[in-house]
């Protein structure tokens, strides 16, 4: 999970992609996984990038193993978009 940077209490990273389609694509992936683990992460997108935070807002706002696991999920989903 090197891309991630704990601040804040969030968990932190920004993804780049070669264009909006395939950014969008990614941010579509992650939608479904999170809405599985019922687990939405604070994000935005402009153009390729997809700057994305995670934090447990049941547990006050802090990091928990959810973040952690949503974190490397992202990452498995992130690795099909690498150039």
């Amino acid at each position: 999970m090197s891309r991630w940077i704990e601040e804040n209490d969030q968990l932190n990273a920004s993804y780049s992609f070669r264009d909006f389609t395939e950014a969008f694509a990614f941010m579509t992936e992650v939608a479904f996984h999170a809405e599985k683990m019922n687990h939405h992460p604070n994000w935005s997108n402009v153009w390729n990038t997809v700057e994305i935070h995670l934090s447990t807002h049941d547990a006050g706002n802090i990091v928990t193993e959810k973040d952690l696991v949503l974190a490397r999920v992202i990452d498995k989903i992130f690795m099909k978009f690498e150039k």
